[in-house]
């Protein structure tokens, strides 16, 4: 019988080394070159892993401090019908969302402009097959305050 004392994942209070170490959301992407140049050049990320197949980069791991990403190109005829991307946010926390924000764009990439939401900056990020991308970071700035690149322009305007 598996009991908390016998199996260490039954007993969140034990000290045995976890079971889960991360969680690496997988994207499935229509063009990986377009892909790598948003997440290698825009957002800074780093090509750790690739799997190549008859000499072609088919999947690749990216990292990024502690958040990492999977990509894998369609293969002809295997793209879904419909939007890719569609319902799928990644949420990064992280200590600076607007330092994200100011590297992105000093990159050449054109975020969201940085709101407040549940007492953190949301910078917001669409990759070029539609999946969403958020960094947050904590902040004591008012709730709907929305950034302007250098101070803020105030609560955004009610809906």
């Amino acid at each position: 019988m598996t009991t908390p004392e016998t199996n260490p994942e039954l007993n969140p209070e034990s000290t045995a080394t976890h079971n889960i170490q991360q969680a690496v959301p997988f994207l499935w992407v229509s063009d990986l070159d377009a892909s790598l140049r948003f997440y290698l050049d825009g957002l800074s990320f780093t090509k750790t892993k690739e799997w190549i197949d008859n000499g072609k980069l088919r999947r690749c791991w990216l990292q990024r401090e502690g958040a990492a990403l999977m990509l894998q190109q369609y293969q002809p005829g295997q793209k879904p019908l419909g939007k890719l991307g569609e319902g799928v946010s990644i949420c990064f926390q992280c200590t600076d969302a607007l330092a994200i924000y100011h590297t992105a764009i000093a990159r050449g990439l054109q975020p969201h402009r940085p709101s407040v939401g549940n007492a953190m900056w949301v910078v917001l990020f669409t990759d070029p097959d539609g999946y969403k991308l958020d960094f947050e970071s904590p902040t004591d700035t008012p709730e709907d305050s929305i950034y302007d690149g250098s101070h803020l322009n105030g609560p955004a305007p009610q809906k």
